[in-house]
């Protein structure tokens, strides 16, 4: 009986390896959600700028905020520039698109490896069912007198 003991508090110290485990997978997989959308509003704020900037004269003067530090240049110097970080930041974005679809995979195999399932409680699913007009995700706003 000894032995079945200690068998058992190896189980239950395995189950709690691959519970971190597959805890850290999935804050890791959250995480490059997050940089991607992160990275994917730049990329939105870049198209705002080159969309404003364009069709101006390219001898006009500009301010670029460069390392904290407001400097003057030229439409014609700065619109390169903001063209090629959007396009550094779109490679960026395709990386860690398929980062994302590694890590997906990964614990995809890793909840068949060890039969994980995600269980909603009932509760939480009837919530969800009643919110589908609520569900925009944006900026949170104070009440209009404040």
């Amino acid at each position: 009986m000894a032995s079945k003991a200690g068998g058992d508090g190896k189980e239950a110290i395995n189950e709690q390896v691959v519970a971190n485990t597959y805890a850290n997978m999935r804050t890791e997989m959250n995480q490059l959600y997050t940089k991607i959308t992160e990275l994917e509003m730049e990329v939105s704020e870049h198209s705002l700028v080159i969309g404003a900037i364009e069709p101006l004269d390219p001898s006009r003067r500009c301010y670029r905020m460069i390392g904290g530090v407001l400097v003057e240049r030229t439409i014609k110097e700065v619109l390169p520039a903001v063209k090629r970080n959007k396009e550094g930041l779109e490679e960026v974005i395709a990386r860690m698109h398929e980062a994302l679809e590694r890590k997906k995979k990964e614990i995809t195999e890793f909840e068949l490896k060890y039969k994980i399932r995600i269980r909603k409680a009932d509760n939480d699913a009837e919530d969800e069912g009643g919110k589908k007009e609520g569900t925009a995700q944006g900026v949170l706003v104070g009440p209009a007198g404040q």
